[in-house]
């Protein structure tokens, strides 16, 4: 057992969301997380796989949508009701994180020896057991300190659809201050960042002792601040009624001057958008990338998800072919990133699905 088991650990998987990146396979009845996109099974089966090395089973919590309770019961049978908090109100990370926080430490066994650790449900990391080592340097880190610990991810392309680190001075050989944080940048940005050495990628996973997350929402949210007393009186609709929706990076991690990051040893997608699979999956010898019952003679670099029945695709290339919820979507591989703007403009049943 490793030196921190010292430290009761818990972990929070943040399962909500969409997905509208993933139209139409990923819709609001089904979204991204319950789709098997990295491999054969949903990605929210292979994060709680990968939460169960972390902690207990019965020290991981799951929070989502009240109208996601029959998919996670259905993927995730093991899990008792109560480790699911379901949301009354989606209102970002957050109040969500806020709420679990305040649920470890009512339930911890040893509050002041608690550490929580924050993963979303639908990113791909591989190998398991380098992050396993990675959130084991990050828990011993929070562990021992007030510090909020975020997990950076050291870039390998100029990438505009995610969030950077800047790092600053080593606090220890594996944690750093944060010098700051900053928006998804343009490419010309992006590729400054890479140039620069310094920059990493913002994972969206955190590590912290819950009291001091609480403490930091407190001092620097003041958007949750006045609220956060509703949680520990368990008046849990009153908090999601009186609060905003807000991200915890914006609420707090880009406001505390309280954050240190560690740098990820494994590899790290948040396959955000249809063409991520590309770089997460085996392709053919022609670059196709073909789920399900696809078809794609003399294709070369393109997607094809044949989710209802057969679909065949001739002498075509870079295309993303999408067969599923009762729609057929077709778009040109760099055009498949804007699939938001797309939905903004389809009638309501479309984006639905016809599940």
């Amino acid at each position: 057992m490793s030196e921190n088991a010292r430290f009761e650990r818990w972990v929070v998987l943040l399962a909500g969301g969409i997905g509208s990146r993933f139209w139409p396979a990923s819709t609001p009845r089904r979204p991204k997380q319950f789709l098997p996109l990295a491999s054969g099974r949903p990605l929210i089966v292979d994060t709680a796989e990968r939460a169960m090395a972390l902690a207990d089973a019965s020290r991981v919590l799951i929070v989502a949508g009240e109208h996601l309770r029959a998919h996670l019961e259905g993927h995730l049978p093991d899990f008792a009701r109560d480790q699911l908090l379901l949301e009354p109100q989606a209102k970002g990370t957050a109040p969500a994180l806020a709420w679990a926080a305040s649920e470890v430490v009512a339930r911890a066994e040893r509050p002041e020896q608690a550490v929580m650790v924050s993963l979303n449900s639908d990113h791909v990391i591989r190998p398991q057991d380098r992050f396993v080592s990675t959130l084991e340097r990050a828990i011993e880190a929070a562990g021992r300190s007030d510090r909020l610990l975020t997990i950076g991810v050291q870039p390998t392309r100029p990438e505009t659809g995610y969030g950077y680190i800047e790092v600053g001075e080593p606090m220890t050989p594996d944690v750093f201050e944060v010098r700051r944080f900053v928006e998804k940048p343009d490419r010309d940005t992006a590729e400054g960042y890479l140039a620069q050495g310094s920059f990493l990628w913002n994972s969206g996973m955190f590590v912290w002792r819950p009291q001091v997350l609480l403490a930091e929402l407190s001092a620097h949210t003041p958007e949750l601040a006045g609220d956060l007393q509703r949680l520990s009186d368990g008046d849990i609709g009153g908090f999601f009624a009186n609060v905003p929706t807000l991200t915890i990076d914006y609420g707090l991690m880009e406001r505390s001057p309280n954050i240190a990051v560690v740098e990820a040893k494994f590899d790290w997608d948040d396959v955000g958008a249809w063409a991520a699979l590309l770089r997460v999956r085996e392709r053919d010898a022609e670059g196709n990338l073909l789920i399900g019952a696809a078809h794609a003679p003399e294709c070369r670099d393109s997607l094809i998800w044949a989710e209802e029945g057969p679909v065949v695709a001739f002498g075509v290339s870079d295309l993303v072919i999408v067969r599923a919820s009762g729609i057929t979507f077709v778009a040109p591989r760099e055009r498949a990133l804007d699939l938001k703007r797309l939905l903004a403009g389809l009638p309501e049943e479309l984006k639905l699905g016809g599940e």
